[in-house]
């Protein structure tokens, strides 16, 4: 028999990350699709893996659907996006419903929103670069891709380092590449090949978002060296803050944002303006995030170095 489980009106709340770090199309829509799609999963004892693995099939067709010179395919492929992300909120919303978060359960959520991305740029640069089409397509969707990447790293690593410094949760996910390192080299290779590859992914990945953002990685160093043994609640509430309006910039970088971008410009016929919009006005937010990340881990570092109490 499935397994029945009990929940609260309030519940949805306990699936989030933190309600500062969702967006509020996440909130008021992704949120609570998801939330009904992992009670769903949950009842028919379908694991947060096959979750992940089921969105991604949504979203590399969606991709393949964005290639064709059809409105009518353009905007199915939009419709399976976005149940894609609705897949995406789900995966994640199970595992905190059934107590079954995991770094392996992230990294391949991470694995899979690269690969859907990856095929739609794809699938749109072969669009674009029809008879008597430039070769420049093909450097302007590599650059498209290139400036998607250092986004969406740079997104996710200010939204884990706040769930880490302001919320203290211990899924944050904010960790330091010469830690994971250290994991990788003691990982064997022996029944853990998926494992292995994950956390190889990951520290290279955590090595460019230290590099995007080097004063957040100094920052832990900082907070570690100076309260050894658990950071004040001081440290937490002025994190919080510091850093809770960033969180607005963030999420314009995450995906919601392009599936929207997308759908207008299928509707006027100019998809091509998609990787131009991706390297001149995403990056400009991408530089003004940096900015701000900046400023605030070098505010937390005064404070922390001046304190009192360190």
């Amino acid at each position: 028999m499935p397994e029945q489980i009990e929940v609260a009106p309030s519940a949805i709340e306990a699936t989030y990350k933190a309600r500062e770090v969702e967006g509020i199309i996440d909130l008021y829509f992704y949120r609570k699709i998801g939330f009904r799609l992992a009670h769903w999963f949950a009842q028919r004892n379908v694991g947060p893996t096959t979750v992940t693995l089921l969105g991604g099939v949504f979203g590399i067709v969606a991709g393949h659907l964005y290639y064709y010179r059809d409105l009518r395919l353009n905007l199915l492929g939009i419709v399976l996006h976005m149940g894609a992300n609705a897949f995406d909120n789900a995966d994640g919303q199970l595992a905190r419903l059934l107590n079954q978060q995991s770094r392996k359960g992230r990294l391949l959520d991470g694995l899979i929103d690269y690969v859907i991305w990856l095929g739609i740029y794809l699938h749109l640069a072969l669009r674009c670069a029809g008879p008597g089409a430039s070769s420049w397509v093909w450097i302007l969707a590599g650059m498209a891709v290139l400036s998607h990447g250092w986004q969406a790293a740079t997104a996710d690593y200010c939204r884990n380092a706040y769930l880490y410094f302001a919320k203290s949760t211990t899924e944050a996910g904010f960790d330091s590449s010469v830690a994971l390192q250290n994991e990788y080299r003691q990982l064997g290779w022996s029944h853990r090949v998926l494992e292995k590859l994950l956390l190889k992914l990951y520290v290279n990945l955590t090595r460019q978002q230290e590099i995007l953002l080097p004063g957040l990685k100094r920052l832990r160093e900082v907070m570690a060296r100076s309260f050894p043994d658990g950071r004040p609640a001081w440290t937490q509430l002025r994190y919080h803050a510091s850093a809770r309006p960033l969180m607005k910039w963030c999420n314009w970088l995450m995906s919601n944002t392009r599936i929207f971008l997308l759908l207008f410009l299928f509707v006027i016929g100019q998809p091509v303006l998609f990787f131009w919009i991706e390297v001149t006005l995403f990056n400009a937010l991408l530089v003004y995030v940096i900015f701000l990340q900046q400023n605030v881990s070098r505010l937390m570092i005064e404070l922390v170095e001046h304190s009192p109490s360190v």
